[in-house]
């Protein structure tokens, strides 16, 4: 019955079984960190937390079942799981990543792993032919994040996994503003699906947490003797939250969806806006793709002002009232943010304007709330 689940089912249930101990329908937090053996090398299959936890084990089980996938490995943020990938890597390798993908993954990239010989390409993966063209006998792993960060652009993963498995190369699928429910890219080739836990699955900005989901033994294998061996786990506590928080993930995404589209719609035909970036229009580049690689368009949405004046970019994102200031995304409350000085500051000036990350640029999460009010709070701001 639950390998032919549909996704709010599995959502709730996929992964999970009441608690053996004392039919708890939620799982336990188990905030322990060592556990008793009968003698040496005899326990019930948990040795030291670090290693597996029964809240993390339940929830790394959730996930896989919600990327149809088989095996997840949970970490103690987005970067913590990327650096986990990356070391699965050696010197001399190369990687192909998206060029507009989020500043955080950018810095691990360029400011942790190239000084240990790594070399990472970064370019454009609306047409795929830009990664035929950097593909060579060194090229171990293409990284792809679709919708990107903050652009939306969207990448083609079937096509995209194509060349990985033509030329014999890793395909890691970045999957937080798409979610499972939106998106699973496992089914369209990729070998590693990776999130920020932190955004759409724990859902409301209490966690800080990352995941890897695949398919494959040996990559398995070799993702949990990293997880183990570098220690960047996740606790207990953390995980019982995102257990939670996925169980209504499939309702919050909807509705996340819905707003997104209302205000996207909105946004395009306000005088002082000059772009919109939401996958939903059908002018978006590779409309069609996400129209069949996604469920839906999400709730991640960019748009540039008119002028291009960073002074009023500044302002509305500071006069909103509903919308939060903040970095981050993905929860129930609707963030706004100035990519340039907040969440991409990290990438050079020169960099971010390549990929379309000017002074203007706003981003928006839209949450859960009564779209309404929403739209209201904008258009007081851009007064």
């Amino acid at each position: 019955m639950k390998d032919n689940m549909r996704f709010g089912t599995k959502a709730i249930h996929g992964g999970l079984e009441p608690d053996a101990a004392t039919g708890a329908i939620m799982t336990p937090i188990y905030q322990t960190s060592t556990y008793v053996q009968e003698s040496v090398g005899d326990h019930k299959g948990y040795e030291y937390s670090r290693t597996l936890n029964p809240t993390r084990h339940a929830l790394e089980k959730n996930l896989a079942a919600i990327e149809n996938g088989i095996f997840g490995a949970c970490f103690g943020s987005g970067l913590a799981a990327m650096d986990c990938v990356i070391k699965m890597l050696n010197p001399g390798d190369e990687v192909i990543s998206t060029n507009d993908l989020y500043g955080g993954s950018f810095r691990l990239f360029k400011t942790i792993f190239e000084k240990y010989g790594i070399k990472f390409h970064f370019v454009s993966m609306i047409d795929t032919s830009a990664i035929e063209e950097k593909i060579n006998s060194n090229t171990k792993l293409i990284w792809v994040e679709t919708p990107t960060n903050p652009m939306m652009n969207i990448i083609d993963i079937k096509a995209v996994s194509q060349i990985a498995k033509g030329n014999n190369v890793l395909l890691a699928v970045d999957n937080t503003f798409a979610t499972p429910y939106l998106q699973t890219p496992l089914d369209l080739g990729a070998d590693i699906v990776m999130h920020s836990v932190t955004k759409y699955l724990g859902g409301h900005s209490d966690v800080v947490m990352g995941a890897l989901i695949c398919n494959d033994e040996k990559i398995a294998e070799e993702i949990y003797r990293i997880q183990n061996s570098s220690g960047a786990v996740c606790g207990p506590q953390d995980s019982f939250l995102v257990l939670r928080g996925i169980k209504t993930l499939h309702l919050r995404v909807q509705r996340h969806c819905e707003n997104g589209e209302k205000i996207a719609k909105w946004l395009v035909n306000h005088p002082k806006v000059d772009k919109v970036y939401w996958p939903g229009f059908e002018s978006h580049p590779n409309h069609a793709v996400a129209k069949k690689q996604m469920k839906g368009f999400g709730g991640m949405i960019s748009f540039t002002l008119k002028g291009n004046s960073l002074e009023a970019s500044h302002e509305i994102v500071a006069k909103v009232k509903i919308f939060c200031l903040a970095e981050s995304l993905g929860g129930v409350e609707s963030l706004i943010g100035h990519p340039a000085t907040m969440t991409h500051a990290s990438i050079p000036k020169e960099e971010r304007e390549k990929s379309g990350v000017v002074d203007s640029l706003i981003r928006l999460s839209v949450g859960v709330e009564d779209v309404e009010d929403l739209i209201q709070d904008l258009d007081n701001a851009m007064v």
